[in-house]
């Protein structure tokens, strides 16, 4: 895998205290080589300008049920930079993965397998 350079942005956009599952996410894309930008809670402007600053080849958000706040943030990231993939996960109802999926998004809800996000995100970034 050539992940070396390859940047993720990870962020919540829900305002709850779940941290286990984006932290974990974060640790195995390091792990895997990647370069891991967490900014933590943010709002969907925030979302979209780090996407910028930063010069990030992935977004990864982590919703915690929030969807209307996620597909706030996909818009805006997808407008801003079109050309960056976004991969969606955390607390995530059928109808919402459905609904995201429709966006193009991937969706990874409780449950996914730590090496099917990091090869979701070799894919989606160029790396393999």
């Amino acid at each position: 895998m050539k992940t070396a350079g390859k940047r993720i942005l990870m962020a919540k956009t829900g305002l709850d205290g779940h941290w286990r599952g984006p932290t974990v996410v974060a640790k195995a894309l390091r792990d895997a080589g990647f370069e891991v930008i967490m900014i933590g809670m943010a709002r969907p402007e925030e979302v979209m300008q780090a996407s910028i600053d930063e010069d990030v080849d992935l977004v990864g958000l982590n919703i915690g049920g929030h969807v209307d706040v996620a597909v706030r943030a996909i818009g805006m990231v997808r407008e801003a930079r079109p050309e960056v993939p976004i991969f969606v996960g955390g607390v995530v109802p059928p109808h919402a993965k459905r609904k995201l999926e429709s966006l193009g998004v991937e969706v990874y809800p409780p449950g996914s397998q730590l090496p099917d996000i990091v090869a979701a995100a070799v894919r989606l970034t160029g790396a393999a």
